[in-house]
């Protein structure tokens, strides 16, 4: 049977960045859906104060809507959604940067909804909290500082994070492309932050988020290394493949590796649509 590809978006994304790879995998022709998870998409807000001319000090008031909104609703949110993909067959769950922090949490929740799931550059916390790897040598070189040049408000009297995107700040955005789309070209770059939404929410879950071998770990699994990625470095990456190979040492990691930074794979999708396809002749329906 042919399987859905279930896309989620990372941090300040939405479905709309996964258009063109979309395209790619219907061409190569597979089926996929892309999430939208809770305060994103058309869900997100966008305020006056955001438009041209920008109005700082409101845009740093504003409330927004994704505030209040857990790790725990993400992934209800994302299976509700893999509930309905599964009735038509195998689902492979595809999850890009943040939005490994609720795939993993969906895996652990429901792991027979899933029949492979796949981490581009994506967070996959399995020894650590995810905050606690910030402070580990394999995120010594992250430019931690590169979100809040741009950064709008205060995130605890907001609850949720604001970045303005639409900033013309030279240094903000020179520091957003090396940390986003070093390989890629000035319009690229423009046109892609356009796709960000200002709002994410704060909730990166716990140690309960993290991993679990009895259900996470019985999900066929694959990581695409993404070897430029200056927000999740290689290091990173690696570090993540190998802990989750020790958790659950009988159902290793199937490692793929594209050039390119962390968002070079959605700017030139094909590559990454025919490492993604291939993947589908490995899957096979789950046994409830």
């Amino acid at each position: 049977m042919q399987p859905t590809y279930v896309l989620v978006h990372g941090a300040f994304a939405n479905s709309f960045s996964f258009a063109p790879l979309q395209a790619e995998l219907g061409l190569l022709g597979h089926r996929s859906v892309a999430v939208d998870l809770p305060g994103h998409g058309f869900g997100a807000t966008y305020t006056r104060a955001y438009q041209a001319p920008q109005d700082l000090e409101a845009l740093a008031a504003a409330p927004g809507a994704i505030k209040g909104v857990t790790l725990a609703d993400n992934a209800a949110h994302l299976i509700g959604i893999l509930e309905r993909a599964k009735r038509n067959g195998p689902v492979i769950l595809v999850a890009h940067s943040r939005g490994g922090i609720t795939a993993t949490a969906a895996a652990n929740a429901r792991p027979d909804l899933i029949d492979r799931i796949v981490y581009v550059a994506a967070w996959c916390p399995v020894a650590l909290d995810v905050g606690a790897y910030y402070a580990e040598p394999e995120m010594a070189d992250v430019d931690a500082a590169s979100l809040g040049l741009a950064a709008a408000g205060n995130p605890a009297e907001l609850g949720l994070l604001r970045v303005n995107f639409r900033t013309a700040d030279p240094a903000a955005l020179a520091a957003l492309k090396a940390a986003f789309l070093a390989d890629g070209t000035d319009e690229e770059f423009l046109t892609f932050l356009n796709t960000f939404q200002p709002d994410e929410n704060l909730d990166v879950g716990g140690s309960a988020d993290r991993a679990q071998a009895a259900t996470w770990g019985t999900i066929p699994r694959t990581y695409l290394r993404l070897t430029d990625d200056a927000s999740m470095p290689l290091a990173l990456q690696d570090r993540l493949i190998r802990e989750g190979d020790a958790l659950t040492p009988d159902n290793p990691y199937d490692v793929r590796t594209l050039p390119g930074s962390h968002l070079k794979w959605l700017v030139d999708p094909a590559p990454a649509a025919r490492v993604l396809g291939g993947l589908a002749s490995l899957t096979a329906p789950s046994v409830d």
